[in-house]
């Protein structure tokens, strides 16, 4: 198994910093990604009001006083955890949109920290990481404070959300290789509304109707399983169909998973990139840390 999941191995992971709670939650995050990974970890901070670095310059005088610490403070929560992780900073004088979305072309994962809604169910996603998850064309995974792995959980499942109408090939080989990479298992979840003809007069379904539907929705999820399967003999992997709307049928599927990875299709067409419905709602509800994959 490690000489297959070594192959797979990526070069560079980024982080993107701002001294938030949040984002130091990211930083755990990312950098037990890049060693599993055997990968690179790249720390980074950007402010457009960074000053030119004067290494004459008293730290009293330090116009990037608040950067420095940032950076630091990250390093310091890397290595304690990480000592022999490869690790580089960059503090980019840029719009932090900009720099991120450079970053993500220059990695194989971006990861963000995002924000909680206090005691209220679900979180919400900073403008900003919506933004970038729209742009990136990489992997990016979006975590929350409370799920930096503190200590890291074992045997909690990798979570694919799977809409079948699309091939979704990165996706699937996103979700094996992370699963192959921590030995965990993989759960594929499809959502899938009923027939309007499931439906009786009396607004009721009809059980041979949904059966029939379930049927052949996991037909079809385990024909697209399948060779992905055959690639990675040796992850687990449990399917499931939830016969609701996709977006609620996820998050349910999603409950008790260790990582949910959602697809968001290229569209290089339109003048405003968005991301669907489904992965709205699995980065703004979604009871762990996600992953938004792109796809063609």
């Amino acid at each position: 198994m490690s000489e297959a999941v070594s192959q797979a191995a990526h070069d560079v992971v980024t982080v993107g910093l701002d001294g938030s709670p949040e984002s130091r939650s990211a930083v755990l995050w990312a950098a037990h990604e890049a060693g599993l990974r055997q990968a690179r970890l790249r720390l980074l901070h950007a402010w457009v009001m960074l000053a030119p670095e004067d290494p004459h310059r008293p730290d009293e005088q330090d116009q990037n006083y608040w950067p420095h610490r940032i950076m630091d403070q990250a390093r310091e929560t890397v290595r304690a955890r990480h000592p022999d992780l490869p690790v580089d900073e960059a503090l980019v004088a840029q719009d932090p949109l900009d720099a991120l979305t450079d970053a993500a072309g220059e990695s194989d994962l971006l990861v963000l920290g995002t924000r909680e809604l206090g005691t209220m169910a679900g979180y919400v996603v900073g403008e900003l990481a919506l933004q970038i998850v729209t742009r990136s064309g990489v992997p990016t995974v979006l975590v929350r404070d409370q799920h930096a792995p503190l200590p890291v959980e074992k045997d909690r499942d990798v979570v694919v959300g799977l809409g079948l109408k699309d091939p979704c090939e990165a996706l699937l080989e996103f979700a094996f290789e992370t699963a192959a990479r921590r030995g965990d298992p993989l759960r594929a979840v499809h959502g899938r509304h009923l027939p309007a003809h499931a439906y009786n007069r009396g607004g009721g379904v009809e059980p041979y109707v949904a059966e029939i539907s379930a049927k052949d929705a996991r037909q079809e999820l385990m024909e697209a399983l399948q060779p992905w399967r055959e690639r990675f003999p040796w992850v687990t992997v449990d399917e499931r169909v939830v016969l609701e709307s996709p977006a609620h049928g996820l998050l349910t599927g999603a409950e008790g998973g260790g990582l949910l990875a959602v697809g968001r299709r290229h569209r290089l067409h339109v003048l405003a990139p968005r991301i669907g419905h489904v992965v709205q709602a699995a980065v703004h509800h979604a009871p762990c840390p996600v992953a938004v994959v792109p796809h063609e």
